[in-house]
């Protein structure tokens, strides 16, 4: 079991009893540390695996601990709580839920549905969504929840009129909430220190149940977080937190840093073990991480290392501008290609998402296939959005937000006078909006729902979902509309049935309300399809965790990385440049990165200097590549082949592309046209005439 392990990864697995900290570096194994420590505590120390509780962020780093712990450990291992921190507030909850005044059919209402309730609460207190933006509104009170400040508490800060109107949404929006019987994504971490503050004989339960806590990216903790795992470990304090602050880039979620930073004033008898030498990347890419995060004030001193050699320099390339710098990138892919690299290793890694539209252009007009993550959310498709809101009705009567999404979805002439009837007969929330039902079209409605209710215990999670495809309309509204757009949500529907049966096969019989609760738990979550054998493009934000062979970081230039808005405060700053640390290590054995003299970006064009960032790295771990134009050098006349006037294409011709197969074209200008292939790919932006596509 700990065969392998270094000096430090060793003392970090058999250190089990009083606080630890272990700072793990980008690379040094920490995954492996976690999940040994967790196999070490049950198979040599005989610690009962359901006194363990792990906490992670994501499910998929949950499901990834818990299989290697399977690995170690064999089926002892379903017995310890191996969870995001979310879902495990949802356990707590659902196993409390009448103490904290809820109903045991509660729902969870994702980032869309709480806009949706903010809307209509601005909407009902006559206030102007154009002046009280309800984005902003619902950032206020998720930030407020998150720094667990009640109404009340919020309202000592106000400092304006948009502060006042926020409180005031803020308190209707949680009455709203309670009697919805429903709870924000932020309640599912809240709720359970409420529970644990009024009643201190559950928190005792649950301080004794789980005795050795671990916690995974500490740095990433919010105040919530950080007071739920610092309640339940207070009496035994087997408390063992991973992380590094040079990785904490999540502050506009809520994140502090200086939860890591201040373990160990939190436990006064804690011992800090430092993970510095790197499995993944060259002696050369570590360096240059080490000379931009030194220049960070706040952080823990130490310096990663590696045994993998010093390997290439880390090349760094001025274009004249952004489509050159998308052109720049093309090419070394090709070359990289060409050494047999392949497709699958490499990720171009960009500050805002706007930047990946001159490299999707570029990588087209190669024929070089990608991906982009982030750029979907399968769970938030309105076909989507609308079957999740029938099966929550279904659920829970009493879930208004989910009611006033569907009653009239499909079209059943229940329009804006009839809900605001409904509004005055529910008492403006007394009664749920479903119990005020009586009569006309709106009853037929309550009728199909209470008819589905009799289908949850009699048949599988599968077959309800077929029933509410074809009892509420939603199938025959899109097959009678007999569009391309109607044909891809449908197929939507349709692997929406995936979803549903492949977890009945995960899980056996399963019960609506198990589904919902993991649904909502991953709703919010970017997900994308495991497309192989292409090109990653991501946001560097949305690199963490993650490793590549090949890395190239465009847009290094002030203003775009760092961001401009950083400019002006050191915390922002010093952010930034722990999101550089994460961009430079993910590159495991070639890095580029790469800038441009000139970039349109948000309709602006702006000459930038070059980032700070390339500054602060020595020379000797940089390879500069002369600054030339590869988008200048190209005759014009090569260059206007990319668009070939002698073809015509037409709307709702079919064409053949060398990497998507076959597919409509749905729109066409003078320059590119617009082409839908089959789910997943969905529609891509195609050059005009360009050799990668050709007519059926």
């Amino acid at each position: 079991m700990i065969e392998g392990l270094n000096k430090e990864q060793l003392e970090a697995v058999t250190t089990t009893e009083g606080p630890l900290l272990v700072i793990a570096g980008a690379g040094s194994g920490k995954t492996r540390v976690l999940t040994t420590r967790i196999a070490y505590l049950v198979s040599e120390l005989g610690i009962d695996p359901s006194n363990i509780l792990a906490i992670t962020f994501t499910n998929k780093a949950a499901k990834e601990m818990q299989e290697r712990v399977i690995s170690l450990l064999g089926s002892s291992a379903y017995k310890i709580q191996i969870s995001t921190f979310h879902s495990f507030g949802v356990s707590i909850i659902r196993d409390n839920y009448s103490l904290l005044g809820y109903k045991k059919n509660f729902t969870i209402l994702d980032s869309d549905d709480s806009l949706l309730t903010i809307k209509r609460i601005l909407k009902d207190l006559g206030y102007d969504p154009k002046q009280y933006n309800p984005k902003a509104v619902r950032n206020r009170i998720s930030s407020a929840k998150n720094a667990m400040q009640s109404p009340d508490a919020l309202s000592r800060f106000n400092a304006c009129d948009f502060d006042e109107k926020v409180v005031e949404v803020y308190r209707v929006y949680q009455d709203k909430l309670v009697s919805n019987n429903s709870l924000d994504f932020d309640d599912l971490l809240l709720k359970p220190i409420e529970l644990f503050k009024q009643n201190p004989d559950v928190l005792a339960e649950y301080q004794e149940r789980f005795k050795y806590i671990l916690i995974d990216e500490y740095q990433d903790t919010n105040e919530v977080q950080y007071r739920l795992t610092k309640m339940l470990s207070q009496k035994h304090k087997n408390i063992c937190v991973v992380g590094d602050e040079s990785q904490s880039i999540y502050a506009f979620r809520g994140a502090n840093y200086r939860n890591i930073l201040n373990f160990e004033k939190d436990y006064k008898k804690a011992k800090i073990i430092l993970l510095e030498q790197n499995y993944r990347s060259t002696g050369n890419i570590l360096n240059a991480a080490n000379d931009v995060i030194k220049n960070n004030k706040q952080r823990k001193d130490k310096k990663l290392w590696t045994k993998n050699g010093i390997g290439d320099k880390i090349i760094y390339h001025k274009a004249l501008n952004e489509k050159d710098e998308a052109l720049y990138v093309t090419r070394e892919i090709n070359k990289l290609l060409g050494d047999g690299a392949n497709l699958d290793d490499i990720v171009i890694l960009y500050r805002a998402n706007a930047q990946s539209r001159n490299v999707e252009e570029a990588l087209l007009k190669e024929s070089i296939p990608y991906k982009v993550i982030g750029s979907f959310y399968f769970y938030n498709r309105k076909e989507i959005k609308d079957l999740l809101a029938y099966l929550k009705l279904i659920y829970n009567s009493d879930d208004d937000i989910s009611l006033l999404r569907v009653i009239n979805s499909p079209k059943r002439g229940i329009g804006v006078k009839t809900i605001e009837s409904l509004t005055s007969k529910s008492n403006n929330g007394h009664i749920s909006l479903f119990e005020a039902i009586e009569d006309g079209k709106e009853k037929q409605f309550k009728d199909l729902i209470l008819k589905l209710k009799t289908l949850v215990d009699n048949c599988s999670l599968t077959e309800l979902v077929e029933a509410v495809l074809n009892e509420t309309g939603l199938k025959k509204e899109l097959q009678d509309e007999q569009s391309l757009e109607a044909e891809a949500r449908l197929e939507n529907l349709e692997e929406f049935k995936s979803i549903t049966k492949n977890f009945e096969e995960r899980n056996g019989i399963v019960s609506l309300s198990e589904f919902l609760e993991e649904i909502s738990l991953v709703s919010d979550v970017e997900e994308h399809k495991d497309e192989t054998n292409v090109v990653t493009l991501m946001t560097m934000h949305s690199a963490k965790g993650l490793e590549f062979k090949y890395v190239f970081v465009v847009g290094m230039e002030e203003g775009v990385f760092p961001h401009s808005r950083a400019f002006d405060s050191n915390d922002e700053l010093e952010e930034e440049r722990r999101l550089c640390y994460v961009a430079i290590t993910r590159a495991k054995e070639k890095l580029w990165l790469v800038g441009a003299k000139r970039r349109v970006l948000f309709g602006q064009d702006n000459a930038n200097p070059v980032s700070r960032f390339v500054k602060e790295i020595s020379d000797e771990y940089l390879e500069k590549d002369e600054e030339t134009s590869l988008f200048e050098n190209r005759s014009k006349k090569s260059y206007n082949n990319s668009i070939d006037d002698t073809i015509e294409y037409k709307v709702g011709e079919k064409v053949m592309h060398t990497t998507f197969g076959e597919g409509i074209i749905v729109s066409v200008t003078n320059t590119v046209i617009n082409v839908a292939f089959p789910h997943p790919i969905g529609i891509k932006t195609i050059m005009k005439g360009h050799k990668s596509i050709r007519k059926v």
